[in-house]
């Protein structure tokens, strides 16, 4: 019976030292919060607050079921990021972080684990934002077709040769483009989703402006995930739509030839018409008045 209630009272001292032990750690070493990842174009960083003042961060990383990892530029830092992207090499993988609150560089602790907060799981390909593309505008010379050239977005990834990869490069046929457009004196709006760079539209009005804005679009992601943001406006230019425009200087100065011989005729018959009555009238007041 002693020894039970020993042993009891062993583990509660056990607890209670592990307890305050774990306060005054957070105390001397506070955890970190707001602890995010920030992820654009697969340019991934690991961010935090607040800033600390006499201890210091490190961080960890783990694809999901394995160990975890020391950053090695983000050990004992004073800083409240980290940039996690060399290391994200499986981009489809789901990662995991942890900030550990440390003491400062030189200072020792008798600690052997220290305050620490996880963040949420993260995917590269699955959870970047991409941003907004770039494009320019052709129009063909009937004025019908009007055609989008979509410059795929750099990321901040490289291959085996140093060249930087574009999203096509990444998600090949998997990224898509969506296209929002309207007459620039209009607010009715209209889309098209192409799987190509090259966008094509053929059902405009010949000879209007039209507005357009493009985004990256993956299906294949969770609905808040799939846009990427949204481009610049940009609107083609407004054609000429003057009757020289439409029918060329030739054919307007043939109608009007056309015109003025119509007219002179006409004029020419009718002066004609005028002087043969006044010839008639003048013949009729000639002759004498029979019976007289």
């Amino acid at each position: 019976m002693e020894s039970n209630r020993q042993m009891k009272y062993s583990r509660l001292e056990l607890v209670l030292v592990l307890f305050f032990t774990s306060s005054c750690a957070s105390e001397i070493f506070p955890k970190a919060q707001n602890v995010s990842w920030s992820s654009v174009n697969f340019k991934s960083i690991l961010t935090w607050s607040p800033k600390p003042t006499n201890y210091s961060y490190t961080v960890e990383f783990s694809k999901l079921g394995q160990d975890r990892e020391r950053m090695q530029h983000c050990v004992k830092m004073m800083e409240t990021e980290c940039d996690l992207t060399e290391r994200l090499k499986d981009l489809n993988a789901s990662y995991s972080a942890d900030v550990l609150s440390e003491p400062m560089r030189g200072v020792s602790s008798d600690m052997v684990e220290f305050p620490h907060v996880s963040s949420e799981k993260f995917s590269p390909y699955y959870d970047t934002a991409i941003g907004k593309p770039e494009f320019t505008i052709e129009v063909s010379s009937d004025k019908r077709k009007i055609t989008l050239l979509v410059m795929d977005i750099p990321t901040a990834l490289f291959n085996e040769d140093k060249k930087r990869l574009n999203i096509r490069d990444v998600f090949g046929d998997n990224v898509q483009y969506k296209v929002a457009y309207r007459k620039a004196k209009s607010t009715g709006k209209r889309e098209k989703i192409s799987k190509d760079s090259t966008i094509e539209l053929t059902d405009l009005d010949r000879g209007e402006s039209y507005c357009f804005n493009v985004q990256a679009f993956l299906p294949f992601r969770a609905l808040d995930k799939q846009h990427g943001e949204v481009s610049n406006i940009q609107c083609s230019p407004e054609e000429n739509t003057s009757v020289f425009a439409e029918y060329g200087v030739g054919v307007i100065f043939g109608a009007i030839f056309i015109i003025i011989l119509a007219v002179t005729t006409i004029i020419f018959i009718v002066m004609c018409y005028r002087r043969r009555q006044r010839e008639i009238n003048k013949g009729k007041e000639g002759s004498p008045l029979k019976g007289v």
